[in-house]
């Protein structure tokens, strides 16, 4: 028998456990308040440009007293949590068990782990006014399609999405505008709901001003997407 075999429960058993990893995010979450989530690659190295331009959001969005919900792991999601931890910051990372990522990253004033990525990725829907993506793989790509159609669906509230990296996301945008947009799968405004740039300054003026705007609005305990 292969040492590779998935071994599948049966959700009556899976349930208890999402369940019970999501109560312990709401918890965790409700005594920090509104956080950003940052999502990007594990496999980015500490001497590249983008873990750097991680590091100094988590930092700034640390210092303008946002904490930084990021993933845990090494690469983008490690150089965000640093970044706001040492600017003494409140830095969450929700760390998911996966064979390839053997340890979380040291930088987390909140650590929450996590056998399910569905509680997980609920998770950072739960509590967050605002979401930026640095370059990532699939499941970055996952984070921001899903946290595009549940804003564009109104199923969470209208908030800033941020891509840093103008370089890496212009290809996936062109393929929207002549896919996607060309063909009318999307509306004409959809694309409205990203901001992309290189500028630390851009990333945080948006922000800033939306959670300014925005802040009475907003119920203080954690929410599920509806």
């Amino acid at each position: 028998m292969s040492n590779n075999r998935i071994v599948r429960l049966p959700a009556s058993e899976q349930i208890p456990a999402i369940m019970s990893e999501m109560k312990a995010a709401a918890e965790t979450l409700r005594e920090i308040g509104w956080g950003v989530s940052v999502f990007g690659s594990a496999r980015i190295r500490p001497d590249s440009p983008y873990y750097a331009l991680s590091e100094g959001v988590g930092a700034r969005l640390a210092k303008a007293g946002l904490p930084v919900i990021a993933g845990g792991g090494p690469g983008i999601m490690e150089a965000a949590n640093k970044g706001a931890f040492e600017a003494g910051g409140h830095s969450v990372g929700l760390n998911i068990k996966l064979p390839r990522e053997a340890s979380n990253n040291q930088y987390q004033t909140h650590s929450l782990t996590f056998d399910y990525f569905y509680s997980r990725k609920a998770t950072f829907f739960m509590h967050s006014a605002a979401y930026i993506a640095l370059p990532g793989g699939f499941g970055t790509l996952d984070e921001l399609f899903e946290v595009l159609t549940l804003v564009q669906t109104r199923k969470v509230p209208p908030a800033p999405i941020v891509l840093i990296g103008t370089e890496f996301w212009s290809g996936l945008i062109d393929w929207i505008k002549s896919e996607l947009l060309f063909n009318q799968l999307i509306g004409p405004h959809d694309l409205d709901l990203l901001t992309i740039t290189d500028d630390l300054d851009v990333v945080m003026s948006k922000i800033e001003t939306f959670c300014a705007d925005f802040a009475e609005e907003r119920e203080v305990a954690p929410a599920l997407p509806q």
